[in-house]
């Protein structure tokens, strides 16, 4: 019976404890982007971060794309598609954790096309603001401004919401912000980002350097 119940038990977030436990075991970027894959194909009702047991109805004309990116070295964290309606105008953008690899083809996709990629090394902050969701002519989103990407705070939020390793190796790990520029298109970001983590070289070096 008390196995029954688990497979059934639900957070106070409506998230299903039993996907929770696959998550214990997630301590590599791969590991965690397969897992957020299941969950953007509704394959799995928890996500670390995000509290609710699925993703919300913008995320859902982007979500298998998001999931190609996940099995191919981006373990993404946020999205939003591109929009063009009255007052509301979006960039289509993606946030995510990869290895210094992944970060350099990012920058070089950004180089060589009209998209821009913002890279963070691990542990670096940086104060740049880039609006990319406007509702009324108002700013309401903007990338640019990294989380650290990983202070102490999100440490233990990882640790909590998954497991202590995955926390260690995502403060490790390169951010990227890959936007389009061109407000409300949808049909260039997803592609191109995909293509750059499937065509990568090895580099020797850090972006940028």
């Amino acid at each position: 019976m008390a196995e029954d119940r688990f497979t059934t038990e639900r957070d106070g977030f409506g998230r299903l404890l039993a996907d929770r436990e696959v998550w214990r075991q997630a301590a590599s970027i791969p590991a965690a982007g397969e897992l957020t894959a299941r969950w953007l194909e509704g394959r799995s009702q928890y996500q670390p971060g995000t509290f609710a047991s699925s993703f919300d109805d913008e995320t859902r004309p982007i979500a298998l794309e998001l999931a190609q990116l996940n099995r191919n070295g981006l373990f993404t964290k946020e999205s939003q598609p591109g929009v063009l309606a009255g007052g509301h105008a979006q960039r289509a953008y993606v946030t995510g954790f990869c290895t210094v690899e992944s970060a350099a083809a990012l920058l070089e996709l950004s180089g060589r096309t009209g998209l821009v990629t913002v890279a963070h090394a691990p542990g670096e902050a940086s104060q740049a603001s880039i609006p990319v969701t406007l509702r009324d002519g108002e700013v309401v989103t903007v990338l640019g401004s990294s989380e650290g990407p990983v202070g102490d705070d999100q440490l233990r939020d990882w640790a909590e919401e998954a497991n202590d390793g995955l926390a260690l190796v995502l403060a490790e790990s390169w951010y990227v912000e890959i936007f389009d520029p061109v407000w409300g298109r949808n049909g260039v970001l997803w592609s191109a980002v995909l293509g750059a983590l499937t065509d990568e070289e090895p580099a020797n070096r850090a972006p940028g350097g």
